[in-house]
């Protein structure tokens, strides 16, 4: 692994001048790699992970299994790139086993993640199945635990 990427998969808020003291090498020379892995495309983009039940808690996120059959000379890929470019769907990948696609779609509420299921997805072209299952609750997403409630400090009592 690359230490500076490491680094900023962790904290990508940091300065090229504090990177570089933690790495032990010139801040000109952390920003000119940290320029270079943005160019070449390997740093893709920066976000923010945001506690959802604090954000937006009434979205509703989805993951859909996704049969199809391939496309001569395309195999799955164009079929998965029209999906991924839907504004519902916020990630879509490859799968082995069961099911081609696993799709996650978010929308405002239950009936726009099924109307996006229903009247859009399961009708193109090559598509043989959708299995949807909602999510319920977050415990860890992007490598971060969740701390939706407060934690309950006292003893448990057995009978």
């Amino acid at each position: 692994m690359n230490p500076l990427l490491d680094l900023l998969k962790k904290d990508a808020r940091q300065s090229p001048a504090e990177l570089a003291e933690l790495l032990g090498r010139d801040a000109a020379a952390v920003a000119q790699e940290i320029a270079a892995l943005e160019a070449d495309g390997i740093i893709m983009g920066y976000s923010a992970i945001l506690d959802p039940e604090r954000h937006e808690p009434n979205r509703v996120t989805a993951m859909i299994e996704v049969r199809l059959s391939p496309e001569r000379g395309g195999g799955f890929d164009r079929t998965a790139k029209r999906i991924a470019a839907f504004p519902q769907v916020t990630s879509c990948y490859l799968m082995s086993g069961s099911y081609d696609l696993l799709v996650m779609v978010e929308g405002d509420d239950l009936r726009e993640v099924a109307r996006f299921v229903s009247e859009t997805l399961s009708t193109m072209n090559g598509i043989l199945s959708t299995a949807t299952h909602f999510q319920l609750k977050t415990y860890k997403a992007h490598g971060i635990l969740q701390a939706n409630e407060t934690e309950d400090k006292r003893l448990p009592v057995s009978p």
